[in-house]
């Protein structure tokens, strides 16, 4: 079954002085303040593309990750993902590396290594930013 989201942004102004606001019209969760600032500084209190982006990789990580388990028996009791998505003004996007902290018990370490690595590349969101680097730092808590 296809499933559509749907968000939408209004911009007012140029690049540099121009803000913008970004709805998620799909969840109606709300809508965030966007700034040229935000995207390239400090954020402000306003919301940026790759901070987007980044939301979506962590959480779509940590589902592929979780349905991989359990295809090999296991549940985990926490999956803690983080992505840290980088933009170069004049070059765009250049990474994305996830910091994954999961409590899975009874999961070998060997085990560990090999989903993680095999979500990272499996998740959907991965698969869409295929033309930047991906990086993983996965830990398997106690």
């Amino acid at each position: 079954m296809a499933a559509t989201r749907t968000a939408h942004t209004v911009w007012n102004g140029n690049l540099i002085e121009g803000a913008g606001n970004t709805t998620l019209d799909s969840s109606g969760l709300g809508t965030f303040d966007v700034t040229w600032k935000a995207r390239t500084e400090q954020s402000g209190g306003k919301t940026s593309p790759e901070e987007l982006i980044a939301a979506a990789h962590s959480a779509c990580f940590s589902m592929a990750f979780s349905h991989a388990l359990a295809g090999e028996g296991f549940t985990a009791e926490e999956v803690n993902t983080k992505a840290d998505v980088t933009f170069v003004p004049g070059t765009g996007i250049t990474g994305s590396h996830l910091t994954m902290t999961a409590k899975v018990p009874g999961l070998s370490q060997e085990d560990f290594r090999r989903i993680s690595e095999d979500a990272k590349t499996g998740c959907p969101v991965s698969g869409a930013l295929a033309s930047i680097e991906i990086t993983l730092d996965a830990t398997l808590a106690e």
